[in-house]
């Protein structure tokens, strides 16, 4: 249901998604979720290391990601569909331009400072950080802002993620965002659209 209702309030007190409910245990925040999940059931070492220092590199990339990577490519959805489709009106095409460019100034970061010359985030073998990266970076890709295009690392990264996880997967958790211009021509009830407008203009300032 609508993530101000009172049953969500008792999932998760800051009224937001994601949000975990585990028995009688609820929790919030999606990085806290995926390192609750990976020791609960005990998973493959190599998503979250045992090993303090490539714990410390994943936890390294996490931290970084919220104010950068997260902070401008679920964006490009906001922009090209999201407002769009809650307003009834397109946003200028400057607005789009303007988080490319801090996108871009990310993804040099990314590239330069955690990706490097490594198969993966923190070495060879896929992480947590992999995984919080590119269901962030696939979202530009779903309103055809291909950011991989020009970026050749960057692709065979992705590629590489891909076949970690298994392709089949890979897609089918990006089913969604990759149809996402699917929802412009869906109707959204009118006071819906009156609810949400504001907050996700907000999404901009």
């Amino acid at each position: 249901g609508p993530s101000n209702s009172e049953g969500a309030g008792k999932v998760s007190l800051l009224k937001k998604v994601p949000a975990l409910k585990d028995g009688d245990f609820t929790l919030a925040e999606c990085t806290a979720i995926l390192l609750y999940l990976s020791r609960k059931y005990n998973t493959p070492d190599h998503w979250y290391p045992s090993d303090i220092q490539k714990r410390a590199r994943v936890d390294e990339y996490l931290s970084w990601h919220h104010a950068n990577i997260r902070a401008n490519a679920p964006k490009t959805m906001w922009i090209k569909v999201l407002i769009p489709l809650f307003t009834g009106q397109p946003l200028p095409s400057e607005k789009l331009q303007e988080v490319m460019e801090g996108l871009s100034t990310s993804l040099k970061q990314f590239e330069e400072r955690f990706l490097q010359d490594k198969a993966f985030i923190i070495g060879s073998e896929i992480s947590l950080a992999d995984l919080v990266a590119i269901v962030e970076l696939m979202q530009p890709v779903g309103v055809g802002c291909d950011i991989f295009e020009d970026r050749p690392r960057l692709m065979e990264w992705r590629r590489r993620v891909e076949d970690a996880v298994g392709k089949e997967l890979f897609f089918q958790a990006h089913e969604m965002i990759l149809n996402i211009k699917e929802l412009s021509n869906i109707q959204i009830d009118p006071q819906l659209k009156e609810h949400l407008a504001p907050v996700l203009m907000k999404v901009l300032k």
